[in-house]
């Protein structure tokens, strides 16, 4: 491993979940090569809430999906649970949340959500049983038999939310879940996936453009510069991990977020 000594002391005493190192993405165009990631190291405890923020086109999607084996790099290394993201991948260790729902409109909420379940290959009555849990945890019990077209953007969000956790992945990505709401939705949604993490625990990669969020949700914010994406900062966050939505009046909400809103101005400048 390279830079062994740019881990912290805290993510050692932890078993990590993602390890990104010295990682490169180019992408060959008719032109000239684009370079979409520049030299990423990265590493991420289990049990994390890990926001990547930064401007449109810094990479935050694509870092992201390199770790979900979505996309290649080109240069460096990226294990996840200690292994290659392909492996992780087949190991069932993600559950991916896409910007937009991406929910089939011809199946109900339950059938949705059951559907990974299914191509496990778990019976209809251990899927149901299953599925209709989560839809609990995301506050849609009494939504199973609707269609997505008979739902808000926020209530189909929450349904591809318990999709997603539904075969009990030990990594959630969310690919700025709630960039298309209205405020008061997404302050909601906030607030319903801090506690779910709070309940669960598990270890979150999600993609941001909104500090306030960032902020709220993080138990460490990952600035990143303009193309080529480069980190720029990483933050740990000194706020409990127990949060309201009264904690973003707080002063020490506003110094992070302060913090923040520099290392974003600052990779600019770079």
């Amino acid at each position: 491993m390279n830079n062994p000594e740019a881990i912290s002391p805290t993510v050692k005493a932890q078993r990590l979940a993602v390890e990104v190192r010295n990682a490169s993405v180019v992408y060959q165009t008719a032109d000239s090569p684009v370079h979409a990631l520049s030299d990423i190291d990265l590493s991420i405890a289990e049990g994390e809430f890990v926001s990547l923020i930064g401007p449109s086109g810094c990479g935050k999607t694509t870092l992201m999906r390199v770790i979900a084996d979505l996309e290649p790099i080109s240069a460096g290394q990226v294990l996840v649970n200690g292994v290659s993201p392909h492996d992780a991948r087949l190991a069932r260790a993600y559950g991916y949340v896409f910007q937009a729902p991406a929910l089939f409109p011809w199946r109900t909420v339950l059938a949705n959500v059951t559907l990974p379940l299914q191509i496990q290959g778990k019976g209809r009555t251990e899927a149901k049983s299953i599925a209709m849990q989560h839809l609990e945890q995301v506050g849609l019990t009494g939504f199973e038999g609707k269609y997505p077209w008979q739902l808000s953007g926020g209530m189909q969000q929450r349904v591809s939310i318990a999709r997603a956790l539904s075969f009990e992945p030990k990594i959630l990505m969310m690919d700025e879940p709630f960039g298309a709401l209205d405020e008061i939705t997404r302050d909601r949604l906030n607030e319903q996936l801090q506690q779910l993490w709070q309940r669960e625990r598990r270890t979150v990669v999600f993609v941001t453009h909104s500090i306030a969020e960032a902020v709220y949700l993080s138990t460490k914010i990952v600035v990143m510069s303009p193309r080529p994406g480069r980190i720029v900062k990483v933050i740990d966050s000194p706020l409990p991990d127990d949060r309201h939505l009264g904690l973003r009046d707080t002063s020490a909400f506003m110094e992070l977020a302060h913090e923040v809103r520099e290392a974003l101005a600052d990779g600019h400048h770079d």
